[in-house]
This record gives structure tokens, C-alpha cells and sequence, in this order.
């Protein structure tokens, strides 16, 4: 076979080239493409070309160029790749190699066909009968592959969801048990074992390929510990209850303004934790992050959640990135002190730096206006009441700043991290309270087998340090350890349990202890 390819290289470079390099997107396909993203991928080839200079890969200077011009000027058969280039130093498999011949085979039957036939002379054509028979089993086994491919695209394509829509969902099963002598506050701490859900359904579509519409549905009956614990400090990062009725609770638009600007329209449901960069990647996600509340983020990424409103991107994908967003929690009430700028809101902004995958830092701002309308709850139910809402609810606004940021050393093990600092301000009054909290976290990927992730988080919740109303006495602590389990890709286990020393900032509490099992299925 050999002897015969060398011959082919003398008889004519076009001819042999096109068996080792045209429509090799089609080998690929067919010996690799096992789902339909793949599929449409390697079917976007820019077909065939009319001049070499088309690809931007290949130079005059080439020592292939001569014969991949004949190539194209005498036979007409050759393509590349969407991005314009040819990729001609790539490995080159025997099923390619038939590809190739397939597709110069069919070109010449072509020309035959329309009497263009002079163009061939009878040992071009003789070269290619005993090249033909040489792959002849690999020809046989490329229209197959060919054929079944066709059938299972045809197949797929029938069964799809939408052509523009891509359905996804997670559903989570929890058990939970709260232990301690008492409650904070006083009180004994009465709770006995629950089992609870939450079911989301989320639609993401796609009109062009680089914006996405996100419709999620929302089900869910895992009802707040607070009540029975006396403090928010010991929620769940995923409780909520709609009694298990199904809510729209996210509605939003995202799309490229130009390759370095991305916006996003909220129309409901707006979080700044997934409109920007938050830093904690092993532990934001409610569903499969951390346990706690606090321990998903940095509580100033809470601000305006679950509002209406406009997040910017500048250079997202870059090392340096600049944020800015409003939300509005009650933009679509037209009351008095409601609305989008006259109601509750939240301007923030954030600086990134993202020089590598091993460090990144943020610094971000919130500016926010709470009034009783919406409910004052400056951290988002984490924290002390009293960090909370420092001057009880009525309209208070707040300047909210917090540093961010990872340190990955190897592929397994990150740790993280936060601090902020809030100086709220009553707008009934004079009064104004400090506010400082911190927290840092270790994760580490891939502990006891591949896909799991062990987790430990510490920190000190918000707590009044200063102001005119003064501080809080004491200093709570929120201890926090997980193990994410994956059984398979799509189901994962998380036993974690969270505790929390002096709740309420208050050494006359008693220690609070909450276990919990979370099973997690994603499809």
C-alpha cells in the first residue's frame, strides 16, 4: 500500500492530498460523534473553497501549497474547518484517509458525469480504481457508519425538546435534624427530624447562539429551622417553601452588546450571586454547594436579590473585569415607595481580577435602599437580627464594600474566602451602625474518589461592631463541614453538618448543631 500512496504522490499532488486532507470534518464525525452538540459542531464546516488563500493556516511558503491550489483549481474538492483554517499537520486516521477518498471519488464520478472528463488522465483514473480497491473495506465500513449516523441524528433530531430550547432540572431530597440544650433566646430547642424537597425546572433558549432566555420553574416545602432555633444563623444554604405549588421564580435575558460586553435583563428573580462573579465556586450553588445560608458567598452579593433589573459586563472573559448592576426587589409594584426607583434597590458595583485559574480576587460595592414596604433585611436572613435590621424595619440605606477572592494551588484543593464591612444609616433618624464579618474555606476535589468534594467553611457572621447604637457583646462562630459524594454523574450525596458557637452573638446561647443529608439529581 505504501508504494501504491507514493505513486499516487507522484502521479498527481491533488489527488493525493485530497485523500489524506479533504472533508476530513466528515471522518471525524463519524468516528467520534456520539450526541447532537457534537454533531452540529463538526457539521459546521465551511464546506468547499474556490481559493486556498480562504484558510488562514495556510501560506504560500507551504510545501503542501502548490498541491492543495491544484487541488482546488483542477478538482474542486477540498474543505476546512468553521474557523477558516485546514489543519494540515494534524494525525491522520485510515478512516479519514477513506473519507477522503470517498469525497474525491465522488467528485470525479462528477466530472465524468458532466464531460469534464479530460481534466483526468487514464493513469490518474487507473491510481484511483487501485486505491479504491485497497480501502475498499474501510469504504464499506465509512457509508455504514454514515447511514447510522444519519439515522440517529434523524431520530434525535424528531425526539428533541426544541430546536432552540434545552431543558434541564434538579431535584433535591433532604433530611434534617437540629441538636442543642436550648434555643437562642431562651426557650428549649424543640425540633424533631424532617424530611423535605425542592424541584426546579429550568428552560434556557437560544435565538442566536450567543444569548440566553432562562425561564425557571420552582417547587419546593423545606421550611426555615429559624423558628425553631431562634436565629437565621443555622438556615439552610436551599430552604424555601411554596408548599410544593409550582412559581415562576426566574425570568431574565442575556446577551452579548458587543464580544466585551454581556448584559442581563432580570425580569424576576435576580440574584448578583449569579449575575457576577462570586468566588466561592465549590460552595455557591444552593443544590450542590454548601449546607448553611452564609456559607454559600459573601452576604453582599444578597443585595436586591430576587429583583427586576440590568447587570453589565465589561470584559467578562478577561483577566480584568468590571461589573456593574441595579435591582429593584418591588420594580413591578406601581405604590407609592415601590417601583424601580422609588422602592427598595440596590446599585452595585465590582472590580475582578482574574490573572489565572490559580488566583482570583474581587472588590465590590453595593450602594442599597431598604424601606419597610419591602422589608429591611440588609444580609439576606444571614447573621444577627440585629445585623440585620439595626434600627428595626423601617427605610434604611447602607453602603455595603467586601473583598472576595480564591487561591487554587493545584487542580484538588482551593481555598477561599471573604470580608465585608456595611455602614447602614436610618433614614428616620440619626442612627447608623458598623457592621463587620468574615469567613474562610477550604475545598478540596476529588477526596476519597473522583468527583467528590470534601469541604470546610469558618467563619464569623455580620455583627454590629460599632455606631451609635453600639455593638453586640459577644462573637458568633459558624463552623461548617460537607462531603459531596457523587454516585454517578447525575446524582450526588451531601451529609454535612453545620454549628454554631454563641448564636446571636451571644455567649448566654448555647451551642446550636444541624445535621443534614442531601441527595441531589440533576437531569
Amino acid at each position: 500500500m505504501t508504494k501504491l500512496l507514493w505513486n499516487a504522490l507522484k502521479l498527481s499532488p491533488a489527488i493525493a492530498l485530497a485523500f489524506f486532507t479533504a472533508n476530513s470534518a466528515l471522518a471525524v464525525e463519524v468516528n467520534q460523534v456520539t450526541t447532537v452538540a457534537q454533531l452540529s459542531q463538526e457539521a459546521d464546516s465551511i464546506g468547499q473553497v474556490t481559493s486556498v488563500s480562504q484558510f488562514s493556516d495556510v501560506q504560500p511558503t507551504d510545501w503542501a501549497f502548490q498541491a492543495l491550489q491544484s487541488l482546488v483549481e483542477r478538482y474542486g474538492c477540498i474543505a476546512g474547518y468553521p474557523d477558516s483554517t485546514y489543519r494540515g499537520n494534524r494525525a491522520l486516521t485510515r478512516y479519514e484517509f477513506a473519507a477522503g477518498l470517498n469525497a474525491c471519488l465522488d467528485r470525479v464520478n462528477e466530472l465524468i458525469a458532466t464531460a469534464t472528463a479530460d481534466i483526468l488522465s487514464g493513469q490518474d483514473l487507473a491510481t484511483l480504481q487501485r486505491l479504491q480497491e485497497e480501502f475498499s473495506a474501510e469504504l464499506a465500513t465509512l457509508r455504514g457508519r454514515v447511514d447510522s449516523l444519519e439515522a440517529r441524528t434523524s431520530e434525535l433530531e424528531g425526539n428533541q425538546f426544541s430546536t432552540t430550547t434545552r431543558l434541564s432540572g434538579e431535584a433535591l431530597f433532604n433530611v434534617s435534624d437540629v441538636f442543642g440544650d436550648s434555643r437562642a433566646g431562651g426557650g428549649d430547642l424543640d425540633y424533631n427530624t424532617t424530611f423535605s424537597n425542592r424541584l426546579r425546572l429550568t428552560l434556557n433558549t437560544s435565538f442566536t447562539g450567543r444569548d440566553r432566555l432562562e425561564t425557571r420553574l420552582n417547587s419546593g416545602n423545606i421550611l426555615s429551622n429559624s423558628t425553631a432555633t431562634g436565629t437565621n444563623m443555622t438556615r439552610l444554604g436551599f430552604d424555601g417553601s411554596n408548599s410544593n405549588n409550582v412559581n415562576l421564580d426566574k425570568l431574565n435575558y442575556a446577551f452579548n452588546l458587543t464580544s466585551a460586553v454581556r448584559v442581563k435583563i432580570d425580569a424576576t428573580g435576580g440574584e448578583l450571586n449569579e449575575n457576577v462573579n462570586n468566588f466561592h465556586p465549590d460552595f455557591a450553588s444552593s443544590g450542590g454547594g454548601a449546607i448553611s445560608r452564609y456559607g454559600r458567598f459573601n452576604p453582599i452579593y444578597r443585595q436586591g436579590a430576587g429583583g427586576s433589573g440590568l447587570t453589565v459586563e465589561l470584559n467578562p472573559a478577561g483577566a480584568l473585569t468590571l461589573s456593574a448592576a441595579y435591582l429593584a426587589p418591588t420594580a413591578n409594584n406601581p405604590d407609592d415607595k415601590n417601583a424601580i426607583f422609588d422602592g427598595s434597590n440596590t446599585i452595585f458595583g465590582q472590580l475582578a481580577f482574574k490573572p489565572s485559574n490559580a488566583f482570583n480576587v474581587g472588590l465590590a460595592y453595593a450602594r442599597s435602599y431598604q424601606n419597610s414596604q419591602a422589608g429591611v433585611n440588609l444580609f439576606g436572613s444571614t447573621g444577627s437580627a440585629i445585623a440585620n435590621r439595626p434600627f428595626g424595619n423601617v427605610a434604611t440605606s447602607s453602603d455595603t464594600y467586601g473583598v472576595q477572592a480564591t487561591f487554587r494551588p493545584s487542580s484538588a484543593l482551593t481555598f477561599g474566602g471573604w470580608a465585608g464591612y456595611t455602614n447602614a444609616k436610618s433614614e428616620v433618624g440619626q442612627s447608623d451602625a458598623d457592621i463587620f464579618y468574615w469567613t474562610a474555606s477550604l475545598g478540596i476535589r476529588d477526596f476519597g474518589a473522583q468527583g467528590n468534594v470534601f469541604g470546610l467553611i469558618f467563619g464569623q457572621p455580620p455583627k454590629v461592631t460599632g455606631g451609635s447604637i453600639g455593638s453586640e457583646s459577644d462573637t458568633s462562630y459558624h463552623l461548617e463541614g460537607l462531603y459531596r459524594m457523587r454516585f454517578t454523574d447525575n446524582i450526588t450525596v451531601t451529609p454535612g453538618l453545620l454549628v454554631i458557637f454563641n448564636p446571636e452573638h451571644n455567649s448566654n446561647n448555647d451551642t446550636i448543631y444541624v445535621g443534614t443529608l442531601r441527595t441531589r439529581f440533576t437531569f
